[in-house]
């Protein structure tokens, strides 16, 4: 028989009369909706400048490394080339990011800030920095460092199992 959701754990909302099933606790399932809601709240403070969270950790990279070649920039990022490159044509349309072939490798390419994409980062940061405060408060001052260290922990291990060939199941 389905298990009824418990109202007490969470907070009421359309999706409660859904029955999660084993979903309800498992870790990747609640990192997915956790960053879903976190990149809606952050989507909500830049509204009108359209740029999704991902976009804005693009700039920032490029910002933070002028001349990062795309492939430096897709291993950063976490995304492969493939994914990448729509994202960098969008910023590159919108007169954000600047891409030039780099003169000793015809092949790869140099990504730079132009001045309004400094203008934006400069923006988005604010409202990043709005964004993290707020999550700060939802997690707690006491408990950001080590969440933050074992959400590193989860990267780092599963990468390293991706780089290694191998699925993370133990057994």
């Amino acid at each position: 028989m389905p298990r009824k959701p418990n109202p007490a754990k969470r907070p009421a909302r359309a999706a409660d009369a859904i029955d999660y099933g084993p979903l309800e606790n498992w870790v990747g399932f609640r990192l997915r909706m956790a960053q879903a809601a976190s990149f809606q709240a952050f989507a909500r403070l830049t509204h009108d400048m359209r740029i999704r969270p991902g976009r804005f950790a693009t700039l920032m990279l490029i910002g933070r490394n002028p001349g990062i070649s795309q492939t430096a920039l897709s291993q950063a990022n976490g995304r492969d080339k493939s994914t990448l490159t729509p994202v960098l044509n969008d910023l590159v349309k919108r007169g954000l990011v600047k891409r030039e072939r780099t003169p000793d490798d015809r092949r790869t390419y140099q990504l730079t800030l132009t001045a309004a994409g400094n203008r934006a980062l400069k923006q988005l940061t604010a409202c990043a920095l709005r964004h993290d405060r707020n999550l700060d408060r939802i997690i707690g001052p006491r408990d950001r460092t080590r969440f933050v260290s074992l959400l590193q922990r989860i990267e780092t291990a599963l990468s390293n199992d991706k780089a290694n060939g191998r699925s993370s199941k133990r057994g």
